[in-house]
């Protein structure tokens, strides 16, 4: 197993979406790709919210099979349908 995880940094406002609608997309685009993508053990998604103390937006926590899962994830249609939202929306990404 292998774990995957990614913290973001929003704008502020994005073609008319607020800073917590961006968060809930992001985090329903995640969640979907989690769902229908092999190789996926545990996927979960966090928002900063006002009532915790927080320097990035959103943040994902995942677990793939293997690394070659993980490199599937990667290319599949649907992370690349995610990946060009984020890179619109995002000011900063932290991968580990």
């Amino acid at each position: 197993m292998i774990k995957h995880i990614v913290f973001w940094k929003v704008k502020d406002e994005f073609e008319g979406q607020s800073k917590a609608q961006i968060k809930q997309q992001m985090k329903d685009m995640l969640e979907h790709c989690g769902r229908v993508i092999p190789g996926v053990v545990e996927l979960e998604v966090a928002l900063a919210g006002a009532e915790l103390e927080a320097t990035f937006d959103v943040v994902l926590y995942s677990v793939f099979e293997s690394k070659s899962a993980l490199d599937a994830y990667a290319i599949h249609p649907e992370h690349e349908k995610l990946k060009a939202y984020v890179a619109k929306v995002r000011t900063a990404r932290e991968c580990m």
